[in-house]
């Protein structure tokens, strides 16, 4: 097996990637849109779901002599080849950032932490099996997947065809029982056996059980919907969902949730993926999870629209302009702005500043920050808004108009998950208090 690591934001020579060049071949220049419809989990849910991940955004885009990633972060392979995408704050072959970020938003219980001298392969299985919780609830949230099955019976009350090989067989002599078969609408079919498959299937694992206990009413649903579970019946559900995918619009989200079941039984057969002729994988846009995680941090003192759901849409117009600042600050006698940036403190530019004034204005907020992880101790900066215009040599900068920029430290220098989040939980505390709120 081919294993590449690389980080997102960076540039990778060609020589590197050709390492993985069956993989390489499958994504390179392709859009998140194309790998999305391909049966790559994209997180946020869709990709239009997200401001920041736009559909054209190419995960691995060919530059030259070099290839450029973007925002994204996570795994993806094909055959015998795998590439990683760790954050590029990651060190030492371990990205404790990507994990932290991915308990805080994504993964709680905190279950990152519990992994020790894992193997690359084994850490691919374990992100499955983390995200099996999330993709469960967005799929309950539909209500419980119903099917019409055939359902076979052999009794005096007959309700549907008979079924004259099944009577014969267990009727003669006859008896007084009539074999027969109905079409049923039920919870209990092929797609909800899956699922209590691969529920049995984590809680058989090491720390399965905390996995689960996240999802402690979703999944007492799917086993009160499935009496007929039986362990021994595991491959013939593999082969019945492999052939019938759910397809209807209206359970996109037990579709995933279908995929990711199958990838997660599948895992000894095949290995993820291995021999099969699609691409599989999971990627997770940065600039998302970061702006979910600061709202945890914030959420106290910041308002949150949400452009994913369309929730607390503001306008800048009375009937016109929808706009979604990532933050508005609560304190109507002290508005803030503030915009979250997975980008280095010297990438935010004219365009970042444009649009923070904007909403600054429209808010009537004095203060704007940009908030940034830093990982090189960058001290923060602030710039005051000017007034005049250079024509009539009166530019001078208001002193009650600024923009910050505010860096969230990463540690870095630590040996493992458990001193990373102590370091972590110190930095917030630190960034919190330097925001003045």
């Amino acid at each position: 097996m081919k294993t590449l690591k690389i980080k997102d934001n960076t540039k990778i020579d060609k020589q590197s990637i050709n390492k993985i060049k069956t993989l390489k071949d499958k994504i390179e220049n392709k859009s998140l849109s194309y790998l999305e419809k391909e049966g790559i989990f994209v997180f946020p849910n869709h990709i239009k779901e997200s401001e920041d991940l736009e559909e054209k955004q190419i995960i691995l885009q060919r530059v030259n002599d070099f290839y450029q990633t973007g925002n994204v972060m996570g795994f993806l392979g094909f055959e015998n080849d795998r590439l990683l995408i760790q954050s590029r704050f990651s060190s030492n072959e371990d990205d404790f950032f990507f994990k932290y970020l991915l308990n805080q938003v994504i993964l709680s219980p905190n279950i990152i932490s519990l992994e020790t001298n894992i193997n690359l392969n084994d850490e691919i299985f374990n992100y499955l099996l983390f995200f099996f919780p999330y993709y469960l609830k967005e799929a309950i949230r539909k209500g419980l997947f119903k099917k019409y099955i055939i359902k076979r019976y052999n009794d005096k009350n007959i309700k549907g065809i008979i079924d004259i090989s099944n009577h014969i067989k267990k009727n003669t002599p006859f008896l007084g029982n009539i074999a027969y078969s109905q079409r049923e609408f039920s919870y209990d079919n092929f797609l909800t056996e899956l699922i209590r498959h691969t529920i049995e299937f984590i809680r058989s694992k090491p720390y399965g059980k905390l996995i689960l206990t996240k999802i402690k009413e979703e999944s007492e649903l799917i086993i009160k919907a499935t009496p007929t579970y039986k362990i021994h019946d595991r491959q013939k559900i593999i082969n019945e969902n492999q052939k019938r995918t759910i397809n209807h619009a209206y359970y996109k989200e037990y579709r995933k949730l279908q995929h990711l079941c199958l990838l997660i039984l599948n895992y000894k057969k095949h290995q993820l993926g291995l021999g099969e002729k699609t691409v599989f994988g999971i990627l997770v846009d940065g600039s998302w999870l970061w702006e979910e995680y600061l709202n945890n941090l914030l959420k106290k003192r910041f308002y949150h629209p949400q452009n994913k759901s369309y929730k607390n849409a503001q306008r800048l117009f009375k009937n016109n302009g929808t706009i979604f600042p990532d933050f508005i600050g609560k304190d109507p006698k002290n508005r803030i702005i503030a915009d979250a940036k997975y980008k280095p403190i010297n990438n935010i530019g004219n365009k970042d500043y444009l649009q923070l004034i904007a909403y600054m204005n429209r808010f009537d907020a004095k203060k704007g920050y940009f908030l940034y992880p830093n990982s090189e101790n960058s001290p923060n900066q602030c710039f005051y808004l000017n007034k005049g215009i250079t024509y009539e040599n009166n530019v001078v900068a208001r002193e009650d108009t600024i923009v910050f920029k505010n860096g969230l430290l990463i540690p870095n220098n630590v040996s493992n998950f458990s001193e990373f989040e102590v370091k972590m939980k110190e930095n917030e505390n630190k960034f919190i208090q330097d925001l003045n709120l």
